[in-house]
């Protein structure tokens, strides 16, 4: 997967639409890889996780490559379905809520005492609106930098709620992602010693102290 992610990067870095814009993008991909292959061996993921990171490293390629209102599939799904923009910027919207799901879910899974608690779907889903709501000011910030210049990185294509859409695609994808996927990832945790064997199971160290103390 990582040699995949690197050879779609490669091609995305090939001829850009606009280099700034591909940049800008894409600079998720040139911190998060490498972070993840150093912490290897010291924090492992699931393969869910990895198959959803590399899935998430390829879409940015892409609307890196193209401006996500340019890229030509969306042009495709536009004029088939006689839509009023090119949708590819909502599925990365919905990708930025999705993927990181899983992402924040296994941090919190793994690091903090949230582990199998009520509380870990709700608050995943908060920590997703909330990066989603620090990237849409982000995009503000290179607005105000750049000007006219930074039209191809907002891709508001003429939607005065374009930051609203955005959020809520963010939202939509991160709800989705808790309620499908949560059972299969809990399942790989599992098997990675992180939690029980089963969904909402007390951890096993939490277990063996347990035992301890009533013998």
């Amino acid at each position: 997967m990582v040699a995949l992610v690197v050879v779609g990067m490669a091609l995305s870095a090939w001829q850009p639409h606009d280099r700034t814009t591909w940049f800008l993008e894409t600079v998720w991909v040139f911190v998060g890889l490498p972070v993840i292959v150093l912490t290897w061996r010291r924090f492992p993921m699931t393969g869910l996780l990895c198959c959803l990171l590399a899935a998430h490293a390829l879409v940015l390629a892409v609307g890196g490559h193209y401006t996500y209102a340019e890229v030509p599939a969306g042009d495709w799904v536009r004029d088939t379905f006689g839509l009023s923009r090119n949708p590819y910027d909502r599925l990365g919207h919905l990708m930025q809520g999705f993927v990181p799901a899983v992402l924040v879910r296994e941090l919190l899974t793994r690091t903090s005492p949230l582990r199998g608690s009520r509380w870990l779907a709700p608050l995943t889903v908060c920590a997703c609106l909330a990066f989603s709501a620090l990237f849409e000011l982000f995009e503000w910030a290179a607005a105000v930098i750049g000007g006219h210049s930074a039209d191809a990185f907002l891709a508001t294509q003429g939607d005065v709620w374009d930051t609203q859409w955005d959020m809520f695609c963010a939202l939509i994808g991160a709800t989705v992602s808790v309620l499908l996927l949560s059972r299969v990832h809990d399942r790989q945790l599992a098997r990675l010693g992180v939690i029980g064997s089963y969904t909402g199971a007390v951890p096993t160290a939490a277990v063996r102290t347990s035992t301890a103390g009533t013998r």
